[in-house]
């Protein structure tokens, strides 16, 4: 009988390496329709609308960049006037650069030009979707726009930063 369990065993383990390669498959399935369905991302309903006083050249460009990558135009209208108050040669204090303020090196690391406006809120909307994609919510796409993706692993939360807190809620309103 020593041998019939013995067998039993190798069956058992053979049939779980078929059922874990399945289950890898499937995982990697789901997960990408689930990076594909726009039915599954949550709404935009409770982002506050842009009404800003800037009504300029750049409202339009970043309204088209938020398009383009698939961000809630007036959230990210809302981050740039946050960021720059729409003006494009900003640079702010800790080297971040253009309307939507990319550092040097996240310019570099997206391929963009932070002195163009165009490329730099092209930069700044695609970070923010990154960031969206990686956290599932606006609310902490923006605080890692703020305070980086790591800080937001890190505490799993908006971290608690006086500048973070007071820039999501600047943004997102909440």
């Amino acid at each position: 009988m020593p041998d019939m369990a013995a067998a039993q065993s190798a069956s058992s383990k053979s049939n779980s390496g078929i059922s874990r390669s399945h289950l890898k498959l499937l995982d990697g399935r789901l997960s990408k329709q689930y990076e594909d369905s726009k039915r599954l991302l949550p709404t935009n309903d409770d982002l506050p609308r842009y009404t800003g006083a800037y009504k300029g050249e750049f409202l339009a460009m970043a309204e088209a960049a938020a398009v383009k990558f698939g961000v809630p135009k007036h959230l990210f209208a809302r981050l740039v006037q946050t960021e720059s108050n729409w003006n494009a040669d900003a640079v702010s204090p800790k080297g971040a650069i253009g309307l939507a303020q990319l550092m040097p090196g996240t310019a570099a690391i997206l391929g963009v030009d932070p002195h163009d406006p165009q490329a730099n809120l092209e930069g700044g909307a695609l970070y923010l979707k990154q960031q969206f994609l990686r956290f599932r919510s606006w609310k902490l796409a923006v605080a890692a726009y703020n305070a980086g993706p790591e800080a937001v692993e890190e505490y799993d939360d908006v971290p608690p930063f006086a500048e973070t807190q007071a820039y999501v809620l600047a943004i997102i309103g909440k």
